[in-house]
Formats: structure tokens, C-alpha cells, sequence
């Protein structure tokens, strides 16, 4: 009922209606971008919009857009605080678009409407360049392409699915030019690429931790990297990827050490390796920070080309601007090494330091241990075993929902919870060996992660995020020790790996049938890793790459421009070549002027292939002399020559088709 009613509307209703569901889609992809206020206003123009054109009533008048367009510049203003920007300039460009719906009365209208939706198209690119967004994007990219080829059909009501064909073929002819412009168009900084806001992505880690952060992020499954690895991997409880350490502390927050003593008395890396490194390669997700992820312990810069890399003291490796597009870099670490200091120094005191009045059972507890065990660097093993037996013996409970903590964190969770996610597990831990004068840290990043067994890497999700501890032995340097594996030793295996919340369709769909919903999650990680490496990450230096294959022995980006001039010149010439040969065999008129030709030349008449119908004329009553079929043939080569070119003629080439068959042309040799 409702598709026939459709087809019974004026040809304008239902383009109107029609640009109006693509403009919908254009703005729906966009919801979680715009305020929420943007979104309904945005959504009432359109259904005003629609039972304008359903009614066929007149449009508002000019008072009626320019009272929305100060109310959406207010509330922009009050929204962002600004009226500039990425995010304020998005929602006024939604919010004109759909105002200009208002008064679309003639074509002209029309085309403006079509170029403000491309544009809005282009800015889903500011937030996501995931594999979804493109093709949502290409969706509404052929709607607006088959509203605007139906704009120009004016005549008569073509239906939409001929308007679809032309747009359809349209892109696929532009797909080629678009596929060259992509892999050789120089990517030029700061002008290639799409502007981040600093602070409205995922941030992932911090550099800084208190209780409850890392739990937010473990209900977040989003993808933090991939990791492709050259051989077989290290275990999966072997897999720590190292992020921000974490060694000073106020009582309330973890931060990176602020040492009070000089600069030649910090620590430094003393990294040492041993065994046969562990190679591979990461693609890693934005995250508003400057470290690069590695495995424990990256004895050499990760290769991220453009980009320079260094290594803290502490070992973490970190790139000298922000992360905010998709990475890619090598990297070779040793699963066995030693790291800090042999003997006791000075800078070690800093990792031994607690502020005053905090957690005064743990400091007791503290020295409990040290008049049982003993005191000193000899017995900081003993002490350290001692702890993690605690942990595995003393009734303690992993919880991703440890409730509230108060000041002594460290005291509830040893006496009176006993209970908490990593980050508890961590920090109360440190506070123990620190009282004990065990110096001690927190090390945050991730842990383990899961095979793909379709795409044969490792993904690391913002679930698997986590928090473990070094302490330092004498004669042994910085060790890592993760007490949450005392409590949860599973939480570092592969046997209860963190999940996120899922809704009650994606978990019934899961208890149905597990085997196959991993499987094709699997599957559509695999695409969207290929998207992220062969588009996303397809950066300078991979063109400079290409170009090498080409030949080049040092490749430049003017190099780089001038391939592109070339294949742009090459694809023009055999573009223009196809177009005349294109007119020459599918232009019926030039057809009938060639047969012409052909028999002329079997009289023994040459011409070239560019000779007018008048001069052929001319040149076959010379050769044939003043006979009735050279009168004949030299007046149906005129009226050939009027039908093309007159501006008035009632001749079709249908009938001058007919009278060339009806020619009595002589046999061949004679005249």
C-alpha cells in the first residue's frame, strides 16, 4: 500500500522524498557525534520536510529558518562554548543542511543541498575511519549520486533505479582514478590526514592510576592493538606488554616518578638481555598518548618510520609527539632479561618512599614480617614470597566490583575486604613492600590477549588492560612480581579471561552456538586489520616503497609527484583515445558516412577519413563525371552532411539509411 501511494506522488514529491531518506541516513551515522538537541531538531526539520512533500503545502517562509538558525547558534555556543572547531562546526553543518531542506524549490536549491551532504559526509571521517564508516559512507555516497544524476533528467519521471545504474557505473569509472590518486598522491604533513581533538578519543591507559580507573577501562572491549608475531609467541601468560610506571605516590594517586635527587643520581636503564629475541609487528589504535607498547624488554627502538623513539630509565618506549591515528611498528624483544641496578644506590629510595599518616595496618603488618623473616636486602626474597603466599592462602578474591574504598586503601583490602581488581591488588601490594623497605613499583599495560586464528595474530583489548609490580633484589636488579596471579592466577592464563558486558541479543546469540559467533568475530577482525594495513596505514613511506619497485633507487616525494603527472597524462591520453574511438564505432552518422566511404574506394575513389560529406560529394562528381548516380549520391551526401549539422531538418538517418541501400551503385571497375 505504502510503495504504491509512493508511486502515485508527483515526480517531485518523490525525489524530494528521496533525498530526504539519504540526507536521514547521512545524519543518523552521525548521531553519536551531535548533541542530543542537534539530533532532534535535526530529525523534526526532515518530518516537517516529509509532510510538506507528502501534502504538497507550501514551504515556511524565511522568518521560520532564520529563528532555528539563531536557536542552533545558541545552542551551539552553549554546547561547545565555541561556534569554531571540529566538533561545533559538525553539529552547524548538520543543522544547516536540514534547514536548507526548508527551501528546496528549484534545482539550483537542489545542488546546494547535494554539495552541503557531501561535505557532511566527509567530516564522519574527523571521528572514525573504521571499515564500517566506509561503507556506511559509500551507502549514502551512491544515494546522493543517483538524487543528483536524477536531477539532471528533468524530462518526463525516470524511475530511481535508472538514476541508481548511472550513479552506480559513475562511481565504479571513478573507482580507477580514485585508486591511483590514493596510492600516489603525496601525503604531505600536516596537510594529509584528519585533525584530532586531543581529548575526545579513547585514552586508554593514563599516566597516572587511582582505585577504579582500570576497571572502567576492563568493561571496554575495543580493540587497543594487534600483534602479528614473526615466530611462535611467548605464552600467553608470558605477554606484558609494558606502559607508564608508576612510582610515586601521594596516598591517594600513582604517578610517574617526580625524584628529588639530581639528575646524575636517577637510575639508570641497565638493561641486559639474554636468549633469542621474540620479533613481531603492531598495529596499534590511537590513544591521545606518546608510549609504544612493547613486550618486556625492547632492547632497540621500535621501527616507526617518520618518527623518532626513546627509551625511558624505566624502560618504557615512548614517540616524541602524540598518538592520535593508527600505528604500525616493529619491534624485537628478549623474554629474558635483567634490568636496574645490582647493588643498593642512592636512587633507590625513592622507590622505597610513603606518605606520612596513610594505612597504618599495612605498616604494621610490615613489621611483623620483618621480625619473623627479617630485615635487609638478604631477606627481600623471603619477604616477597611471604607476601604472594599471603595472597594465595589468605581467603583474598578477585572482583572486577570490589565496591568503594576509602583513605587506607591499602588496609581495607589486606584486612577488611580482601578483595579488588588488579589495580588494588597492585597498589596494596607496592605499599607492603615499600613498608618493608623493599623498593617497589606499578608497572600498567597490557596482558595477554587472543589468538585470531582466522587473520594469525593476537588481539589485545581494552579489557585486557592491567597492572603489575617490580621490586628490586639485590644482585638481581628490578624483578617483576604480579600478586594479582597469587590471587587469580587464571586473570594471567588463558583460563578466565576478562569479557566485557553484552546486551541480551549478543549474549543469547553467544550461548546458542559460541563456536561459530567467535568465529565470525574473528572474521570481521581479520577485514577490519586488512582495512587498518592496507588503508589506513598506508603512509608515505610505504609509497616511497612502491616506487622503489618501480625503479627508483632513492625515491622522494617529487619523485612521487611526478609519477603521479605521468599516470595523470597517460590515463588522460587513452581516455581521449577510447572517446574517439568510442564516437567512431558507436556513432551511427559516422557509420553511414564510412560505408559511404568504403564503396567509393572500391570505384577507385580514395579520400581520408576525416573528408566531409560536401568535399566527398565533390570529389565522387569529378571522378564519376556528370552521371545520374553521381547527381545522386553527391545529393544524398549533402542532405547527409544537413542532417548532422542544419538546425532545422526533418530528416532522420533512419530514412537516409534507407536511400543509401536504394543507391544503384555501378559494379566495381567501372565508372
Amino acid at each position: 500500500m505504502a510503495t504504491h501511494r509512493l508511486g502515485q506522488l508527483p515526480r517531485d514529491a518523490r525525489d524530494t522524498l528521496f533525498l530526504l531518506a539519504v540526507i536521514a541516513w547521512v545524519v543518523f551515522m552521525k548521531i553519536a557525534h551531535i548533541p542530543w538537541w542537534c539530533s532532534l531538531l535535526t530529525v523534526g526539520v526532515l518530518a516537517w520536510r516529509t509532510r510538506l512533500a507528502l501534502r504538497s503545502l507550501p514551504l515556511p517562509g524565511w522568518t521560520w529558518r532564520l529563528g532555528l538558525l539563531v536557536l542552533t547558534l545558541g545552542a551551539t555556543w552553549l554546547t561547545h562554548r565555541t561556534l569554531l572547531g571540529r566538533d561545533a562546526g559538525v553539529t552547524l553543518i548538520v543543522v544547516l543542511l536540514a534547514l536548507k531542506t526548508l527551501e528546496l524549490r528549484a534545482r539550483r536549491d537542489a545542488f546546494v543541498v547535494f554539495f552541503l551532504a557531501f561535505f557532511t559526509l566527509l567530516t564522519h571521517f574527523f571521528y572514525s575511519q573504521s571499515l564500517l564508516t566506509a561503507a556506511g559512507i559509500l551507502l549514502a555516497l551512491l544515494g546522493l549520486l543517483t538524487a543528483l544524476v536524477n536531477a539532471h533528467m528533468p524530462v518526463g519521471r525516470p524511475p530511481l533505479m535508472a538514476a541508481a545504474r548511472i550513479a552506480a557505473s559513475m562511481a565504479a569509472l571513478g573507482a580507477p582514478v580514485m585508486l591511483v590518486l590514493f596510492m600516489l598522491f603525496p601525503r604531505l604533513a600536516p596537510l594529509w590526514g584528519l585533525p584530532s581533538d586531543a581529548q575526545s578519543g579513547r585514552t586508554g591507559l593514563s599516566n597516572q592510576m587511582e582505585v577504579g580507573q582500570i576497571a572502567r577501562l576492563v568493561l571496554d572491549d575495543g580493540i587497543a592493538m594487534r600483534i602479528r608475531f614473526e615466530d611462535a609467541p611467548p605464552p600467553q601468560n608470558e605477554l606484558y606488554f609494558r606502559g607508564p610506571v608508576l612510582s610515586d605516590f601521594d596516598g591517594v594517586r600513582w604517578r610517574p616518578l617526580r625524584s628529588g635527587f639530581p639528575e646524575s643520581m636517577a637510575l639508570a636503564s641497565g638493561l641486559s638481555v639474554s636468549g633469542e629475541p621474540v620479533r613481531y609487528e603492531v598495529t596499534m589504535e590511537p590513544h591521545n598518548q606518546s608510549w609504544l607498547l612493547v613486550l618486556d624488554a625492547a632492547l632497540q627502538a621500535p621501527v616507526l618510520p617518520g618518527t623518532e623513539v626513546y627509551m625511558s630509565s624505566q624502560l618504557q618506549w615512548r614517540a616524541r609527539q602524540v598518538v592520535t591515528q593508527l600505528v604500525r611498528y616493529r619491534a624485537e624483544s628478549y623474554p629474558q632479561f635483567r634490568h636496574g641496578p645490582r647493588q643498593p644506590v642512592v636512587g633507590l629510595q625513592d622507590y622505597t618512599e610513603l606518605p606520612p599518616g596513610y594505612n597504618p595496618r599495612t605498616l604494621a603488618l610490615a613489621q611483623a614480617l620483618r621480625r619473623e623473616i627479617g630485615s635487609g636486602p638478604a631477606f627481600a626474597p623471603a619477604l616477597v614470597s611471604a607476601a604472594m603466599e599471603r595472597l594465595r592462602s589468605g581467603g583474598y578474591s578477585y572482583t572486577l566490583e570490589p565496591g568503594l574504598y576509602g583513605r587506607d586503601t591499602a588496609d581495607e583490602f589486606w584486612f577488611d575486604k580482601r578483595e579488588g581488581f588488579c589495580e588494588h591488588i597492585a597498589s596494596s601490594f607496592v605499599i607492603l613492600m615499600r613498608a618493608m623497605d623493599i623498593p617497589a613499583r606499578i608497572v600498567t599495560g597490557y596482558q595477554g590477549g587472543e589468538l585470531n586464528g582466522v587473520g594469525g595474530y593476537w588481539t589485545v583489548r581494552q579489557r585486557d588492560a592491567h597492572a603489575w609490580t617490580e621490586v628490586w633484589l639485590q644482585d638481581r636488579g628490578w624483578v617483576r612480581v604480579d600478586p594479582t596471579s597469587a590471587v587469580a592466577p587464571g586473570r594471567t592464563g588463558s583460563l578466565e579471561r576478562l569479557l566485557a558486558p553484552e546486551n541480551a541479543f549478543t549474549g543469547a546469540f553467544r550461548k546458542l552456538n559460541p563456536t561459530w559467533t567467535a568465529q565470525w568475530r574473528d572474521v570481521w577482525d581479520t577485514v577490519n586489520d586488512r582495512w587498518n594495513q592496507w588503508v589506513l596505514n598506508y603512509t608515505q613511506g610505504q609509497q616511497l616503497q612502491l616506487l622503489k619497485k618501480l625503479g627508483f633507487s632513492s625515491p622522494s616525494w617529487t619523485d612521487l609527484a611526478y609519477v603521479l603527472i605521468a599516470v595523470v597524462v597517460l590515463v588522460s591520453l587513452v581516455g581521449a583515445g577510447w572517446t574517439l574511438w568510442e564516437r567512431q564505432q558507436h556513432d551511427p552518422w559516422l557509420r553511414l558516412l564510412q560505408r559511404a566511404r568504403k564503396r567509393l574506394r572500391r570505384l577507385g575513389l580514395e579520400s581520408a577519413d576525416n573528408t566531409p560529406p560536401r568535399t566527398l560529394a565533390a570529389l565522387a562528381q569529378k571522378h564519376l563525371g556528370a552521371t545520374d548516380f553521381s547527381q545522386s549520391l553527391g545529393s544524398w551526401l549533402l542532405r547527409l552532411e544537413n542532417q548532422r549539422y542544419a538546425a532545422n531538418t526533418a530528416l532522420s538517418l533512419a530514412t537516409l539509411h534507407k536511400e543509401f541501400q536504394q543507391l544503384a551503385w555501378p559494379r566495381e571497375g567501372t565508372r
